[in-house]
């Protein structure tokens, strides 16, 4: 239980390790920005065309907490930082997916335009019951 040892090599402090280049980073001509906004958080999520995400993010994951999560000046800075991730993969257009009844959906949305990419299409997802619950029993008293 004495001290560690440190062995020193000749060569410099990077000799054994591997560069990354550019390369090796997947690129995407286009893909798919599905947005899910409730009441209370919004995420949004960059996939590619057969559906494999590549990045996300939430605006909890953004530091946001309690009610401040489901506004749209919170969607509109995840917007901005999935528009970031994208430029990094190369994506140029995207088709937008959106699902959930919150007040970020547009605002996402709109951020992520100000970043320069083209939206291609729009489309709704979001569940609507066809009937509903069923209504509770009159009350006996």
């Amino acid at each position: 239980m004495g001290k560690k040892r440190i062995v020193k090599t000749a060569g410099g402090a990077n000799e054994g390790v591997a560069k990354k280049t550019s390369s090796s980073k997947k690129r995407l001509e286009s893909g798919i920005l599905f947005v899910e906004s409730t009441y209370n958080n919004t995420k949004l999520s960059l996939a590619d065309t057969k559906g494999n995400i590549y990045a996300w993010s939430s605006s909890g994951s953004l530091g946001f907490k309690g009610a401040k999560k489901g506004t749209p000046f919170a969607a509109a800075k995840i917007g901005e930082v999935i528009a970031e991730k994208a430029q990094a993969f190369g994506v140029k257009e995207v088709a937008v997916v959106v699902k959930g009844v919150g007040s970020g959906r547009e605002s996402s949305i709109r951020s992520f335009i100000t970043k320069g990419f083209t939206i291609t299409s729009i489309k709704d997802v979001t569940p609507v019951p066809h009937n509903g619950p069923k209504p509770p029993k009159p009350r006996r008293v």
